[in-house]
């Protein structure tokens, strides 16, 4: 129940976002993506070192989406394990 009610929160926090600077978005996307690496670590009941890594793996990622939403540039996957970036639909 606990990892539902902080995933409910981050999706709220996370439709907030169109009004943020930039630095402010990429703030909300670190914590975001540490909130969800650590509701994932819960999720699979993980030990302590686990969800230290799940935390910083989610932050790296949330940054990282972050960013590019910043810069309207996405990143598409080529299917043999490269990617490209564009500019966002």
């Amino acid at each position: 129940m606990k990892s539902l009610i902080l995933a409910l929160f981050g999706l709220s926090v996370l439709t907030a976002c169109q009004n943020m600077t930039d630095q402010q978005r990429t703030v909300v996307g670190l914590t975001g993506g540490a909130a969800a690496g650590l509701v994932a670590a819960d999720v699979l009941q993980a030990d302590d070192d686990w969800r230290m890594i799940a935390a910083l793996g989610g932050a790296a990622a949330g940054t990282v989406v972050a960013q590019n939403q910043n810069g309207q540039t996405c990143a598409y996957a080529r299917g043999d394990g490269t990617y490209y970036k564009a500019p966002c639909p």
